[in-house]
């Protein structure tokens, strides 16, 4: 489904059609939660306060371990 960013006011917005809203079961005001993925795109998921501090601490051990992470992906 292809959609467009839009200016929204002073900000910009993806306006979902109904049938995206429905078929994600996605509600009005539904707060959602951006994850970065490899490749350069990205995943919307439905935001999970324990997923996101999950993903924080993730980021944190990344940060630290960023050395040993490079070397082992090699």
């Amino acid at each position: 489904m292809k959609i467009e960013i839009k200016k929204i006011g002073n900000s910009d917005g993806v306006i979902l059609p109904r049938e995206a809203m429905e078929r994600f079961d996605l509600k009005r005001g539904q707060q959602l939660h951006l994850t970065e993925l490899a490749g350069g795109g990205f995943q919307a998921l439905p935001y999970d306060p324990d997923f996101e501090a999950t993903m924080e601490i993730a980021d944190d051990i990344m940060d630290d371990y960023k050395d040993t992470l490079s070397t082992l992906a090699k």
